[in-house]
């Protein structure tokens, strides 16, 4: 455990002007405060706190940093408050502690929630402070070091969890590369330790039996590098376990199919010489297609500046070769803490009023927070989040040059949202270099994209299944629950005023007002949306503000929402389908369509029988607090001999022959088309669906491949819903 002067050295060795009495006051109270509590290692708890501090001490964080670092349990963990810290160490370190300090004191239903809740409130002060973040990643960084001294399995594998999909893409987008390096790999050691092993293996194999391969390649590229009058430093490393097991998940091959699991990277002084190493590597050896990315003149989000290439290059090996000057190294490995200066520099130059060259590297921060302001629940939000971190770029832009960084596969509708919220609202179509494209079409590096937009749209529920953004699917599902409200709203107060004039009463809202505690909600409105939604009988009102009325009156209203969810595709004969009772009526989702192939499950519908769903069907979530509904079947592959509906969406060019060449695909490849009913049009394009007989998920399959090699398709999609 590190010690009091120690640490203070550490901290004056970079910082002479450190505020050595702030350190050693916070050292010593909060080694007091925790006291006599142990960690799981057996250690003393304050170890923890010191260790922290220690990791921020690497990165030459500020006085302020260093003592959030000592204290950033005090307050979850120990009798200390917050005002204690703020009247001991002041604002500035209170604000710190705050946002770092986990969610304590508020009734959470379940530990999902409570996740969700905490990683919000941290994400807040995050956004006003980055300087929380950085505390947090090292908090997370030692825990995930000392991961193993937690006894219970469910546990470990939570917080590795928890660091893989939240901490890990954090670190990655404030640069900080080597701290989401480790955070993967100790992640990774605990949810997949056999692959991980199984990859450490091969690496020492290779490197046993490669020999100095490695040292030879170096050689080669630097002697390349001094003919082309070029100085430099060149280093080379295998790739890590985690990264070389996701290349395998994504691709789908084997640790023998990957041919660049070694990286090497060339340091030069100044950016222009990246481009003169670039030449002469490309001159001198074959290159890979579609390999080359130049990140500095388009840097990603988080300041990394880099060029890539991959090169058949020395020895006939395959390999992948970063060119950066020394100045961007640092930045990649040490992200925000190798250039952020906390006394001087802010997010905003508050004279201008314009971010400074570190706050254009965070935007994703406000991002984030706007985010925050459109979900319905912590659980939304903290899927939104995920999402906004996790994808690799694509770099496009707008009519007038200016760039746009979305996640890879991002439609022209999360476009449209990354421009403005009102130009994703009102989006009503795109042209892609030029050329006008389906909404759903995904976007390439390097494309031009100019949204076309009407003030007469709002935004389709069908974009959810197709954006790829946190912010663009936070915003549709706002304006699809405001508008799916107004409609409730208004059939609500129709349903209503049918139910009262009915019985000869008046319908009033001060009648309204006196019942509303009785039904749980706050106005109004609310009550008409609760009726108009189904959720109350509209004679359920009548009875509460006319209490001499009968309930059990002739009440033939009939609740359109309701019926429309009652709508349901019956299958036309029976379905060898084995976990039944024999005689059970039974038939198929019209949301999911399964297929023989897919795996299903049944749920016991009121009147109906059994309704078969496929596993991933989205509508069961609609069940999940009724496990006694759930039926678990089988396809009986020995019986089936029917054939079966299956359902596609496509986006067909309109022009002669499009359909005759869609319906002669399907025949040669003996489908038959029983229904096909198209639900946009456009001089483009035919947006349409098809029901297709076919005898299972693999017939359905082929056919849609043999469709995407079809000229005249521009698309096609299993249906889903």
């Amino acid at each position: 455990m590190m010690r009091q002067f120690e640490l203070v050295e550490r901290v004056k060795s970079y910082d002479p002007d450190a505020d050595e009495d702030a350190i050693n006051r916070a050292y010593v109270y909060a080694m007091k405060m925790h006291g006599v509590q142990k960690r799981a290692s057996g250690d003393p708890y304050f170890s923890h706190p010191i260790e922290v501090a220690g990791i921020l001490t690497n990165y030459k964080l500020d006085t302020a940093s260093i003592v959030t670092a000592l204290l950033h349990d005090i307050v979850e963990d120990t009798l200390a408050t917050l005002e204690d810290v703020r009247d001991l160490f002041g604002d500035e370190v209170a604000r710190l502690v705050d946002g770092v300090t986990k969610l304590a004191r508020i009734q959470i239903q379940n530990m999902e929630d409570k996740q969700a809740e905490n990683f919000r409130k941290f994400l807040l002060a995050m956004s006003e402070d980055i300087r929380v973040l950085l505390v947090k990643l090292a908090d997370r960084l030692h825990n995930m070091r000392t991961l193993n001294f937690i006894s219970a399995p469910a546990k470990r594998r939570s917080i590795a969890m928890e660091t893989m999909e939240i901490y890990a893409p954090l670190a990655e987008r404030i640069g900080m590369q080597e701290v989401k390096t480790e955070l993967e790999d100790l992640a990774f050691a605990e949810l997949h330790a056999d692959a991980r092993t199984s990859i450490l293996a091969r690496l020492r194999f290779l490197e046993l039996h490669g020999g100095d391969l490695v040292v030879k390649i170096m050689d080669e590229l630097d002697q390349v590098m001094r003919k082309g009058g070029i100085e430099g430093y060149v280093s080379g490393r295998e790739k890590t376990a985690y990264s070389i097991w996701r290349k395998m998940q994504i691709k789908e091959v084997s640790f023998e199919q990957l041919s660049d699991i070694m990286a090497f990277r060339v340091m030069v002084d100044k950016p222009e010489d990246c481009y003169r190493v670039l030449g002469i590597i490309h001159t001198s050896y074959p290159t890979v297609p579609g390999r080359f990315k130049d990140y500095i003149s388009t840097p990603k989000r988080n300041g990394y500046k880099s060029l890539h290439t991959s090169i058949i290059g020395p020895q006939r090996h395959r390999i992948e070769i970063q060119i950066r000057t020394h100045q961007m190294h640092e930045v990649a490995e040490l992200g925000v803490a190798a250039h952020w200066r906390y006394k001087s520099t802010d997010l905003f130059d508050k004279d201008t009023n314009t971010k400074s060259v570190e706050g254009r590297q965070y935007s994703w921060l406000r991002e984030l927070v706007d985010i925050l302001e459109h979900a319905q629940s912590p659980q939304e939000f903290l899927e939104h989040t995920k999402l906004e971190m996790f994808h690799d770029q694509v770099f496009c832009f707008t009519p007038k040059g200016d760039l746009i960084a979305l996640p890879r596969g991002a439609s022209p509708v999360d476009f449209a949202y990354a421009v403005h919220t009102e130009v994703g609202n009102t989006c009503v179509g795109a042209k892609v270099n030029g050329r006008i494209v389906p909404l759903r079409t995904p976007l390439q590096n390097g494309d031009q994209v100019q949204v076309v937009t009407s003030t007469a749209q709002k935004p389709s529920p069908e974009w959810e299944g197709f954006v790829v953004t946190g912010k663009a699917r936070a915003h549709i599902r706002r304006r699809v629950r405001d508008d799916a409200h107004a409609e409730y709203l208004k059939l609500g107060h129709e349903l209503l005023e049918k139910t009262f004039s009915k019985e000869g009463l008046a319908l009033s809202d001060k009648g309204l007002n006196s019942v509303l505690e009785r039904f749980d909600v706050d106005s109004v409105e609310d009550l008409y949306a609760k009726v108009g939604e189904g959720r109350l009988v509209g004679r359920e009102v009548l009875v509460a503000v006319y209490p001499g009325t009968r309930m059990d009156g002739d009440d033939n209203i009939v609740n359109l929402s309701q019926a429309r969810l009652k709508q349901s595709h019956e299958a036309s004969g029976p379905i060898a389908i084995s976990g039944l009772t024999p005689g059970m009526a039974m038939h198929v989702a019209e949301c999911c369509h399964p297929l023989p192939g897919d795996r299903i499950i049944g749920i016991v519908t009121d009147g109906r029988g059994i309704e078969v769903h496929t596993v991933d069907c989205e509508k069961l979530q609609e069940y999940t607090d009724s496990p006694d509904r759930w039926i678990d079947l089988a396809w009986d592959a020995d019986k089936d001999k029917d054939a079966h509906i299956g359902r596609i969406n496509l986006v067909v060019n309109n022009e002669p022959g499009s359909l005759g060449a869609l319906s002669t695909v399907i025949a040669r490849n003996f489908g038959n088309i029983s229904n096909l009913k198209i639900s946009k049009r456009s001089t483009d394009f035919f947006e349409m669906s098809l029901d297709i007989e076919v005898r299972g998920v693999k017939h359905l399959t082929n056919i849609i491949a043999a469709l995407r090699a079809t000229p005249a398709i521009n698309s096609v999609e299993r249906a889903r819903r």
